[in-house]
């Protein structure tokens, strides 16, 4: 059964609610507040906002809250499905999978909604100066991190291969979170890497301090037909300067979404999402990917419906 969760304050009398907030508790005759959010390894760029929210909820709404560590999105989404995490950060491509019950998803799940866009994701193919590695094509008869099984890197890894014309059948697909992969490069029993994080991701910046990385492009008709195949893609650029890049990268990024289980009722998100955003600055302290979180750009590029409390707070705060 799905842990059910809620606040008398919240659900009768949201103005003491609100009022409470700022002193970090959840108001007199308020039952507990328990918030487990989802997020990703935690070598990535998820963890450390995941961690930085779930401490936010806890000194200023008194929630007993805690962040855990997965293999991201696919099993962020199943989680929430079965009731283990109230909030979740996932990326766009797996939101929209999940809603149309297509792979790496066995039928529609819709038990979730979207809650703010948060920050954009880049798609980073990593190698080495001295494998060689210059292109795509390259890839073929190479060892290379897939990003762990049904993750969000591997979803974005199998779409920017088909896009290419390429597929696992054309080199050694090593299902490796990045932090495994990156690893394996060190040790020089991986040849590339998929990485899809927000900038920089540190365990391609430790790479880098050892040797010359080199962050294939993603360009051209493949980034074309890739966007004509999942619109959820966009053009953009690794600037340079990020790792070992003497120039701006061409590459496809995807957003990354922040979302909350349909169990919650629409004036606990509410106060989660003006929470998130009257405190922003603590997000944007968690790591320079969050410094892309902001309230303007919080309804952008997000392909599934808000929850009902998030729209709520939107359509307070003047944001369209």
């Amino acid at each position: 059964m799905k842990r059910k969760w809620f606040m008398i304050a919240c659900a009768l009398y949201p103005l003491v609610l609100l009022a409470a907030c700022g002193g970090g508790s959840t108001g007199d005759g308020a039952e507990d507040l328990f918030v487990t959010i989802a997020t990703g390894g935690q070598s990535g760029v998820y963890y450390p906002i995941g961690g930085a929210l779930s401490k936010l909820y806890e000194e200023e709404l008194g929630a007993t809250s805690s962040v855990q560590a997965t293999g991201a999105s696919v099993e962020n989404i199943n989680l929430i499905d079965q009731g283990r995490a109230e909030l979740a950060i996932i990326m766009g491509d797996a939101a929209t999978q999940a809603f149309e019950g297509i792979e790496p998803f066995q039928h529609k799940v819709d038990s979730f909604s979207a809650v703010a866009s948060l920050y954009p994701n880049f798609v980073q193919v990593v190698t080495t100066v001295d494998s060689g590695i210059e292109k795509m094509e390259d890839l073929k008869g190479k060892h290379v991190g897939v990003g762990a099984p049904n993750s969000g890197v591997e979803l974005n890894a199998r779409a920017v291969l088909e896009a290419y014309g390429l597929s696992y059948d054309d080199f050694n697909a090593d299902y490796l979170s990045y932090s495994e992969a990156i690893d394996g490069m060190k040790n020089g029993t991986v040849d590339a890497a998929f990485v899809t994080s927000g900038l920089p991701n540190s365990t391609v910046t430790d790479l880098s301090t050892a040797q010359e990385v080199n962050v294939i492009p993603i360009e051209g008709e493949a980034m074309e037909k890739l966007k004509e195949m999942h619109p959820y893609y966009v053009e953009n650029v690794i600037p340079a300067g990020t790792y070992t890049n003497k120039e701006d990268i061409p590459t496809a990024s995807i957003m990354n979404i922040l979302v909350a289980s349909n169990e919650l009722d629409e004036d606990t998100v509410f106060t989660l999402t003006k929470t998130l955003f009257d405190n922003i600055e603590v997000i944007h302290s968690s790591h320079n990917a969050a410094a892309d979180i902001t309230k303007d750009s919080a309804k952008d590029s997000v392909p599934i419906p808000f929850h009902p409390g998030a729209e709520k707070y939107f359509n307070e705060a003047g944001i369209e």
